[in-house]
C-alpha cells in the first residue's frame, strides 16, 4: 500500500493493528498466558465469540485471527446479510477447502441472526467447513442460539480504559495524524469516547480535517469544544462499563425508584445505548420483576417498544420514559420468574411422567375404548366454573407449589383466589 492511499484510508484503518502485539487494551486475553492468546498460539482455530461493548475490538481480533491461521475472511453482517449471504460464504469457503486454506467467517452483530440464517449456517460450523467468529454488544446466553452458542468459545471483552484511550491519541500522533494536543482537550476526549476506540478515532478524524483546514498547529479544549460543540459534552461514568448502566437501570426500576430508574434511562440513551435495545429491557423487567402484580406493565413495554418503532427518535423516546416510570411505581413481584425456574429445574431432573388417562385426548373410537378421557369433569359445567377435588397433575405427584404470589398488587386477590380454590379442593378429595 502506498503513502498516498494510507494518508485518505480512514484513521481507523491507518491505526488498526496488525499484529497482537499492537492491540490496545483487553490484555485479559491478550496477554502472555492468557486464554484468546493462548488460542492464537495454538496453532488451531476455533469457533468463538467475541461479546463487549462497541469499540473493543473484536474486528481487529477477528481479523488478526484470520492472519494468524493464514484464513480466508469473510465477513457477514447479521443485520444487512441474509441467507444468499451464508450460501456465498459457503462456497467460497468450499473452494478454499479445495486448496488446502481455512476460511473464517466472521459474523457482526450475530444476535440479530434470525432462525432461517442460523439454521443455514450451522451445519457448515458442525462441519468444520469454516470457523465461525461472532460478534456482539449483547449477551450471547440470551440471544443466540443454543445450538450455535455450544460450538463457541466465548470472550468477554471490556471497555478500553482511560489508559489505553490515550494511547491511541498518542499513536495516532506519531502516525503524524494529528497536531500537538492541550492536555485538557486529550482527558475531554477520552471522557467522550467512554470505552469506544471506535468513538475516539472517529472524534480525532474530524479533529485531524478541521485543524487541517485551518492550519492549527495544535488542538486546544477551548476549540475542541468549538469544532464539536454539544457532541463534546462530558462524559463522565466514572469507568462504569455499559452493562454496569444497564444494571443500575434495572434494579432502579426494580427498587421502584422513578427518579434513578428515569436517570438511568437517559444515561443510557445519551451514551447512544440503541432505543430498542432498551425497549427490549423493558419487556423484561416487566416480566421479571412486575408480572401478576400488573399485568398491564408488560403491554405498556410492547407498547412503549411499538411507540419507538413508529415514531423513531427523538420523539419515542418519550414512550420508553413512560414506560420506564411506570415500570418503577408498580407494584413487584418476581413470583412467576421464580415459578418458571422451579418448574424448569424440577421437570429437567424428573422422571417423564405419563398424562393420566382422564386428562388424554380421544378423538378416535379406539382411544375412547382404551377410557382416554374417561370421568374428566368439564370445569364449565361445575359450580363457579370450578371442578372440585379434580386432579391435573401426573398421577403420584405431590403438588409442587411451583407459584407462590406475594402480597403486593393484583397477586393479593390471585393469592386469595387460590387459597380458596385450594380449600374446595380439599373439602373434595
Amino acid at each position: 500500500m502506498n503513502s498516498q492511499t494510507l494518508t485518505h484510508s480512514p484513521l481507523a484503518e491507518r491505526l488498526r493493528p496488525k499484529t497482537l502485539g499492537e492491540v490496545v487494551g483487553q490484555q485479559h486475553l491478550l496477554g502472555e498466558g492468557m486464554a484468546l492468546r493462548l488460542a492464537f498460539e495454538s496453532g488451531q482455530p476455533h469457533s468463538c465469540i467475541f461479546w463487549g461493548p462497541p469499540g473493543t475490538g473484536k474486528t481487529t481480533i477477528a481479523r488478526l485471527m484470520a492472519d494468524a491461521f493464514d484464513a480466508q475472511f469473510i465477513t457477514i453482517s447479521a443485520v444487512l446479510g441474509g441467507v444468499k449471504d451464508i450460501r456465498e460464504a459457503v462456497e467460497k469457503a468450499q473452494l478454499a477447502q479445495q486448496q488446502g486454506l481455512r476460511t473464517l467467517v466472521f459474523v457482526d452483530e450475530v444476535h440479530r441472526f434470525n432462525k432461517s440464517q442460523q439454521d443455514a449456517f450451522l451445519p457448515h460450523v458442525e462441519s468444520g467447513l469454516f470457523t465461525f467468529i461472532g460478534a456482539t454488544t449483547e449477551n450471547p446466553s440470551f440471544e443466540v442460539n443454543s445450538a450455535l452458542l455450544s460450538r463457541a468459545a466465548v470472550y468477554v471483552l471490556q471497555a478500553l480504559s482511560a489508559e489505553d484511550l490515550k494511547k491511541i491519541v498518542l499513536l495516532a500522533q506519531e502516525y503524524k495524524a494529528l497536531p500537538a494536543i492541550e492536555g485538557i482537550a486529550v482527558e475531554r476526549l477520552v471522557a467522550y469516547a467512554d470505552g469506544d476506540a471506535r468513538r475516539l478515532l472517529n472524534t480525532l478524524e474530524i479533529l485531524a480535517v478541521s485543524a487541517g483546514q485551518e492550519k492549527r498547529n495544535e488542538i486546544t479544549d477551548a476549540w475542541l469544544l468549538k469544532v464539536l460543540g454539544e457532541r463534546m459534552r462530558r462524559y463522565d461514568k466514572g469507568g462504569e462499563q455499559f452493562y454496569d448502566t444497564i444494571s443500575a437501570l434495572h434494579k432502579s426500576v426494580r427498587g421502584s425508584d422513578p427518579d434513578a430508574a428515569l436517570y438511568w434511562l437517559v444515561r443510557m440513551l445519551d451514551g447512544g445505548a440503541d432505543p430498542r435495545y432498551m425497549a427490549r429491557r423493558l419487556i423484561r423487567m416487566a416480566s421479571e420483576d412486575i408480572g401478576l402484580a400488573d399485568p398491564r406493565a408488560l403491554r405498556l413495554a410492547l407498547d412503549a417498544a411499538e411507540v419507538y418503532e413508529r415514531l423513531g427518535s427523538p420523539e419515542g423516546e418519550l414512550a420508553l420514559a413512560e414506560c420506564v416510570l411506570y415500570l418503577a411505581v408498580a407494584p413487584k413481584s418476581n413470583a412467576a420468574y421464580k415459578a418458571l425456574n422451579a418448574a424448569r429445574a424440577f421437570v429437567k431432573q424428573d422422571g417423564t411422567r405419563a398424562v393420566p388417562m382422564h386428562l388424554r385426548n380421544a378423538p378416535t373410537r379406539l382411544m375412547k375404548q382404551l377410557d382416554y378421557g374417561k370421568d374428566y369433569r368439564y370445569a364449565h359445567d361445575e359450580a363457579d366454573g370450578f371442578a372440585a377435588g379434580e386432579r391435573y397433575l401426573p398421577d403420584g405427584m405431590a403438588e409442587p407449589g411451583f407459584y407462590k404470589p406475594v402480597s403486593r398488587g393484583l397477586e393479593i386477590k390471585i393469592a386469595e383466589k387460590l387459597n380458596s380454590l385450594k380449600q374446595r379442593n380439599d373439602q373434595s378429595r
